[in-house]
């Protein structure tokens, strides 16, 4: 299998005019756009979580408009079987063979639209595609096509017909991210420009596939200074030693958060790691992965966050790092 190269700076280029393109239809966040660009270089997936008609789903067309990619699309409703996601074998009479029909889950982004109101047991048919990049229908096992996103929005727990998603298939999201309510005026420019989905149709693809995963690639190479690890594991203890946390960040969860911020520093043009690139990714990477005592749910979500300012407070920033063997003041 050959690979592409991308010169970092090129590569940086490319991704700031994805940013402008989807600004032109999601107005006024920047930096959600960005996370989920960070996602997407780190090789993890998202979950956008907020209420109806906020633009999640717009968002993910926006960002899957601006990339040439293959997209698929899950509308999850509570009787969405497993095979509607993965897909599933198809006898044929006349040969008397199986021939496999792929599923949405078989593209390069997929949209899972409102995940929780799937039942656990159709939400479990996504983990081994989000984990493993592999699917097995019928004991057969289907690779996933690189690159694999996955940007799935949720309705918060206390809608109707929703389900709590399990922490096992919460910690396979790299990034929880929330767009909320645009500010007043950015509302108004929002009514000035008329429909989105018309913006939407405009959209040309900038970024190609091979590139997508050329830059996942590059992004495991961005330098992580020992001090910066021994920081994210520092944080992490702090959340576990927390007094209102009955399940602290596992170092599963502190891997990626690494990735994470590896991605977030290729993304601003740097081949190596910062501690601000650390506090900026710290909450959509961590807030999910955390489990709190006796919280009411619609509360979870606020008590969260808390808990990562508390760490992210509890533990001194490093003001002495190396970059690629050289001596470098953070």
């Amino acid at each position: 299998m050959s690979y592409i190269r991308m010169e970092h700076e090129h590569a940086v280029e490319l991704l700031n005019r994805v940013i402008k393109r989807v600004e032109s239809i999601i107005i006024g966040k920047k930096q959600e756009i960005q996370y989920v660009l960070t996602a997407m270089l780190g090789g993890g997936h998202v979950l956008l979580e907020d209420v109806p008609g906020t633009g999640k789903t717009m968002l993910v067309r926006a960002v899957a408009s601006s990339l040439s990619c293959s997209m698929g699309r899950i509308q999850f409703t509570s009787d969405v079987m497993p095979a509607d996601v993965t897909g599933t074998s198809m006898y044929h009479p006349h040969t008397s063979e199986f021939t496999f029909r792929p599923g949405p889950v078989m593209s390069n982004i997929v949209l899972a639209d409102e995940i929780n109101r799937a039942s656990p047991r159709t939400q479990s048919a996504l983990l081994e595609a989000m984990e493993e990049r592999r699917i097995t229908v019928d004991g057969t096992t289907h690779v996933l096509p690189r690159p694999f996103f996955l940007l799935a929005t949720q309705n918060p727990l206390q809608f109707e017909g929703t389900y709590r998603l399990p922490e096992a298939q919460l910690d396979r999201f790299l990034m929880r991210i929330g767009l909320g309510y645009p500010e007043p005026e950015q509302e108004v420019e929002l009514l000035t420009r008329g429909q989105s989905r018309e913006l939407l149709d405009e959209l040309r693809p900038v970024v190609l596939a091979e590139e997508v995963s050329a830059m996942q690639r590059e992004v495991r190479h961005v330098h992580v200074d020992s001090v910066v690890k021994q920081y994210l594991v520092a944080v992490a203890v702090a959340t576990r030693n927390h007094p209102a946390v009955r399940l602290g960040i596992s170092p599963r969860g502190t891997l990626a958060w690494m990735v994470a911020t590896q991605a977030y520093a290729y993304l601003q043009g740097r081949s190596y790691v910062i501690p601000d690139d650390v506090k900026e990714v710290a909450q959509p990477v961590l807030a999910h992965r955390i489990g709190l005592k006796g919280q009411n749910r619609t509360e979870t979500f606020r008590g969260q966050e808390q808990v990562i300012q508390d760490a992210l407070a509890s533990v001194p920033v490093p003001v002495q790092m190396t970059v690629q063997g050289r001596g470098r003041r953070s």
